[in-house]
């Protein structure tokens, strides 16, 4: 059992839960063998840069940042995994989907499953785990029929 909370802190409508739940089902399924909880909130720049300066120390707007609470040294044990949240920025994100051309559907779910897996301990600091996390991210995207 999967729980997956959405909420919308940017103000605008978000298109595309429905596709947004799919994929996130897909990688809890293909990633997970415990029940897990986490959050995908839906943020603007102002809200992304001001995070992405607090916590990362960069002055800049970013697409996507994770907050993983198992990272935390004092987590209780509970019956399920407590994974953290996920913040997307709508802008940035609509900016992409055009810069790569694809579409923000495609765009939002590759930042979706990208923070999720963040959350789970995979990182793009070094070409192997670059790879390795790539390879996750187009697996389950095209297993959720979400093409470029």
């Amino acid at each position: 059992m999967e729980y997956i909370e959405f909420t919308n802190e940017f103000g605008g409508c978000i298109e595309y839960i429905d596709s947004l739940k799919k994929v996130l089902n897909i990688a809890t399924k293909r990633e997970l063998e415990a029940p897990a909880y986490f959050s995908v909130i839906f943020v603007d720049e102002e809200k992304i840069h001001k995070l992405n300066l607090e916590y990362r120390g960069i002055d800049r707007v970013t697409d996507v940042i994770t907050f993983a609470l198992e990272d935390e040294k004092d987590m209780p044990t509970l019956p399920y995994r407590l994974l953290g949240d996920i913040y997307i920025c709508i802008p940035r994100a609509k900016e992409q989907a055009i810069e790569y051309g694809h579409s923000f559907e495609r765009e939002l779910c590759f930042l979706a499953v990208h923070g999720f897996l963040h959350l789970l301990g995979y990182d793009h600091m070094e070409k192997e785990e670059e790879q390795e996390m790539f390879r996750r991210q187009e697996e389950i995207l095209n297993e959720a029929n979400i093409k470029r």
